[in-house]
Formats: structure tokens, sequence, C-alpha cells
């Protein structure tokens, strides 16, 4: 019964317009920024999403732990540049606390990837949310055992010039 309530409460006001999203073509709907876009190039002066990908998940006696690989346990509290796109935390254009992604978002309640290739930012300074992709300078740090899932998190960031 409830799964009817919720279906007639999202269907209603499409009919109640004379219009259906149902069917369409994807061409006729209006374009997602980023949904087209490819992963970021690779730079060499920016530590990359592919070895921030090293990580494993190992079993450890009763338990799982994260066992990341030398490279990236090497970049633990050091100063690094991240470049991705920005996905806000909080309300407004100037963000403080976002995620930087490997990848656009396309879907406002979608993840566009595991927590390897996402990075929890604390700037020292706002910066203004768009939707190209931007390099991050600030201190890395690797999360064993983060309880919100988090496996990296970039402090004191400042935008790369």
């Amino acid at each position: 019964m409830r799964r009817i309530v919720l279906l007639a409460a999202l269907l209603l006001p499409l009919a109640a317009q004379g219009q259906s999203k149902f069917g369409q073509p994807p061409q006729a709907q209006a374009p997602v920024p980023g949904a087209d876009s490819k992963p970021l190039a690779e730079r060499k002066d920016v530590v990359s999403w592919r070895l921030l990908a090293q990580v494993e998940l190992v079993k450890l006696k009763d338990r799982y732990v994260l066992q990341f690989s030398s490279g990236v346990a090497a970049l633990d509290k050091k100063e690094v540049k991240v470049q991705g796109f920005m996905m806000p935390l909080e309300m407004g254009d100037k963000q403080s606390h976002f995620i930087l992604s490997a990848m656009p978002q396309s879907c406002s309640f979608c993840m566009p990837g595991g927590p390897e290739s996402l990075v929890e930012v604390k700037s020292k300074k706002p910066v203004t949310y768009g939707f190209e992709a931007i390099v991050l300078s600030g201190k890395l740090e690797v999360l064993k055992d983060d309880p919100t899932g988090v496996f990296y998190r970039l402090t004191d960031a400042v935008p790369a010039k």
C-alpha cells in the first residue's frame, strides 16, 4: 500500500502538467553538467587517482582493514596537489568543506565512485563552486580507520597555481 501511495505521489505532478518524462529519448531531457565528461587526464604535478586507488580491504583476524600501497602510505601527512571535481557538502556558491572526486557528478544523489576516488577537503578559505576540474594543494591524510568511511582528507587546502 505504501508503494502505491509513493508511486502516486511521484507521478501526480507529471500528470497534472499533462506530460510524462518516461519514454522520452535522452536528448530531449535537459543535459546534466559533467555527464559526458571523461576521466581526468593524468598530470605529473598532481597525485594520480590511479595511485590513490591502490588500496585493498584485507582480513585481519576477525575484521577487515584497509591496506594502502607503499606509494599511497608515503603520501600521509605530506603537502600534495590533487585535481578533481568539487562536490559540495554545504549550501552556497563558496565551499570550505567539500568532496573532491576523480569523476564529475552526474546525479545529485549518486556518488561518482568509491571511497578510493574521493578526497574530503577542508580549505583555508572558501573555494567557489563550479563544474570544471580544480587543482588544490594541501596536507594529505591517509585515513586507515575513519568512522565516516573516508580514505583521504586534504586539510589547509588552497587552490594551486
